[in-house]
């Protein structure tokens, strides 16, 4: 069910910086000086959702799509009114999102374990929900490849309580799985402790993996590709304190990934250089889940946090097909 009233807005408490550069916006190292628009402020676009995700920009609509996953619906934040509506309500608590090569939306769904496409036309297709005739247990994050194949992981998180799913004991162990374009499923890793956020390097010979229950801290996998499989995984990035969740690669190998941990100097986005140095980080009020690059150019980041959505233009652009797909340029 699709409702065209705004329903939610920015927090009124929220102030966007008085000033030009944003301090809000920070270098731990030079080389993220090239990627900062020292006239650029992070904006709050809303406020008021439960836990915000997913999102996935449609640049030839002019949207953004995400998921607030525990009020089991996906919100339309439109860029021309600055209108937040509910695009999908119920949303079979719907966590990550993506859009294939042909522009349609991907949804990972936490209550009906499984994997869809939306159609043109508004159907749903179901591309994923048994694996060997046993149920999925709760897919979690998208990524779409050049070629069609669409990877996603499926870790139990959906369903440790009713608040993000339904309570229930899985039946298949935690993975990352890929759907090849003619709709075989098949396991690409299982080595991943709670697979979460994953993202594609800008030439596709790296896969990005986020381990959300790593010991003694969260860490970022790397694995090579090659086109069907992966191999040679290994810890690339250890979060420390910090929490990685949802993450992107822009055009120079770059990773943004949302990050905190309810702390001031935590919360946000953590920016690394590919050699896994942290060079940046921009400090959101709450932690930050899942991020894409959209608008009309494809710099402009999106970022949904806990209760919020907010974005900042920033000088580069996302790298994996569906950002190509969703830049929408005449």
């Amino acid at each position: 069910m699709n409702s065209t009233k705004p329903i939610l807005a920015p927090d009124p408490f929220w102030r966007v910086s008085p000033r030009y550069p944003d301090p809000r916006v920070q270098s731990l190292d030079p080389r993220f000086d090239k990627y900062r628009l020292f006239h650029a402020a992070v904006e709050m676009l809303a406020s008021g959702s439960r836990w915000a995700e997913g999102p996935v920009w449609f640049g030839d609509g002019r949207y953004l799509l995400y998921s607030d996953i525990p009020n089991n619906r996906m919100l339309r934040y439109d860029d021309a009114s600055g209108h937040v509506t509910v695009f999908r309500e119920p949303s079979g608590y719907a966590n990550g999102n993506a859009r294939d090569c042909q522009g349609r939306l991907i949804t990972c769904e936490h209550g009906n374990r499984r994997v869809t496409r939306t159609e043109y036309d508004g159907r749903i297709t179901v591309l994923a929900d048994r694996f060997e005739g046993k149920r999925l247990n709760s897919p979690n994050d998208v990524v779409v490849k050049s070629d069609g194949s669409i990877w996603f992981t499926d870790p139990p998180f959906g369903l440790s309580s009713d608040y993000e799913g339904y309570k229930a004991e899985p039946e298949l162990p935690e993975r990352v799985y890929r759907i090849d374009p003619s709709g075989r499923i098949s396991v690409v890793a299982d080595d991943v402790a709670g697979p979460n956020g994953l993202c594609f390097s800008p030439d596709e010979t790296l896969l990005y993996i986020v381990a959300s229950r790593a010991r003694p801290n969260r860490t970022i996998r790397v694995y090579r590709v090659s086109d069907t499989t992966l191999s040679e995984g290994r810890d690339l990035i250890d979060c420390g304190p910090g929490t990685a969740d949802g993450l992107r690669c822009d055009v120079d190998g770059n990773l943004w990934c949302g990050w905190g941990m309810g702390a001031e100097e935590l919360d946000g986005v953590r920016i690394f250089a590919p050699d896994a140095t942290p060079i940046g980080h921009i400090h959101l009020p709450e932690r930050c889940a899942n991020l894409c690059f959209g608008g009309a150019k494809g710099n402009r980041l999106f970022m949904a946090a806990g209760k919020g959505l907010y974005s900042l233009y920033v000088n580069t652009r996302g790298a994996s097909s569906a950002d190509v797909v969703d830049v929408g340029i005449p």
